[in-house]
């Protein structure tokens, strides 16, 4: 048994370094000493398919935004409700929105990356700024606050996307899975290790896509148009992440729990095209945190003798990570996420590692 120590003194190291080399990164204060205010014109570019109740509530917060020089491409990607509609008639008080619609073909069918591609051709300016019809943003300080995450030689601006708060578990569940999950993609980004971003609150320029040939290396895939080209495209020298709360953005959590492993699979099929550096930074912590947590009583019932060595190291790592986790989830404003930690803590290892419980998907791209 005792490999089984051993084994469980690695994951615990392990643990405490994401913790205190990558996650504390939230929280620390950003220098805000080098911002400059830019007025750069901009391309907000939205992908929407049957999605007319959350056009009519959400367009008007990108298009309202207290910016000078944008504008708002919005790609109708083949929608069957009143969409064309209710955006035509926002255009005629919007001159600042731009409409393109993809008609139905029966013999083709197409994912988000083809309604993307057609936004990101038919905008106007190098910048693009991308989110979803089921998403606002925090603030009308959102624009500016993503163009001014752009410094000399920033070609990618990464931010949080995080989902309206209901009163239900499934939303806690559902919004602590994305907190994580920024929790991750933030941090590792700001050691300059930036792996992917969100489509729900992602910037990058119209040059660095066509310089990387756009989605053609994953064209394939079902999902991947926001990660897998960040993955592809990221580097430490052309990245930033912003963690202002005015660059926020909100969406819609999915209503039920088999839309959200649904939805989540989907997320996690593209996993396997990671560079591999990423997929074993990203598997390293869960399966720590497994062996961690799938030790921890077994040491205790065969080294009893030790529990005044184990149990104040175990008491080091649930002080350093609920510490963390406390002023990280004040960073995002996800405050409530806190108190529940402890639990999804535990429950997420299964839904991380063991995606292949999840049956019966059938892929769309909205």
């Amino acid at each position: 048994m005792i490999v089984v120590l051993i084994i469980w003194l690695i994951a615990l190291f392990i643990q405490l370094f994401y913790y205190l080399y990558f996650y504390s990164r939230i929280v620390k204060k950003d220098d805000d000493s080098n911002i400059n205010k830019r007025n750069e014109p901009v391309s907000v570019i939205i992908c929407a398919k049957n999605e007319a109740e959350n056009i009519r509530k959400f367009l008007p917060t990108v298009l309202n935004q207290d910016y000078e020089n944008f504008e708002v491409v919005v790609v109708n990607d083949c929608s069957e409700d009143d969409s064309q509609e209710v955006l035509e008639n926002f255009r005629k008080d919007y001159p600042h929105l731009k409409v393109t619609q993809i008609k139905k073909d029966e013999k083709f069918t197409h994912g988000k990356k083809l309604a993307l591609l057609v936004g990101i051709k038919a905008a106007s300016n190098n910048i693009l700024v991308f989110t979803d019809a089921d998403c606002m943003p925090v603030s009308n300080k959102w624009l500016s606050t993503i163009i001014n995450g752009y410094k000399n030689n920033t070609e990618i601006v990464i931010g949080y996307g995080g989902f309206f708060k209901y009163k239900n578990f499934l939303n806690k569940l559902i919004r602590y899975d994305a907190f994580f999950i920024a929790l991750q993609y933030l941090s590792f980004a700001k050691a300059g290790i930036p792996y992917m971003g969100t489509g729900r609150n992602l910037s990058y320029t119209k040059d660095l896509f066509f310089k990387n040939k756009g989605f053609s290396s994953f064209s394939n895939t079902l999902s991947g148009d926001d990660d897998l080209f960040v993955n592809k495209s990221a580097n430490k020298n052309n990245t930033v992440v912003l963690l202002d709360k005015n660059s926020f953005t909100l969406s819609v959590p999915k209503n039920t729990f088999k839309e959200w492993l649904l939805q989540k699979k989907r997320h996690q099929s593209t996993f396997k095209y990671y560079k591999l550096k990423h997929k074993i930074l990203i598997l390293l912590e869960p399966i720590s945190r497994t062996l961690y947590y799938l030790f921890f009583p077994l040491i205790m019932f065969f080294y009893n003798e030790f529990y005044l060595f184990i149990l104040p190291l175990f008491a080091l790592r649930l002080l350093v990570a609920n510490t963390i986790i406390y002023f990280a989830a004040k960073k995002l404003n996800e405050n409530d996420l806190f108190y529940w930690f402890n639990i999804f803590d535990f429950i997420f290892i299964f839904v991380l590692l063991f995606p292949k419980f999840i049956r019966g998907v059938e892929y769309k791209w909205n």
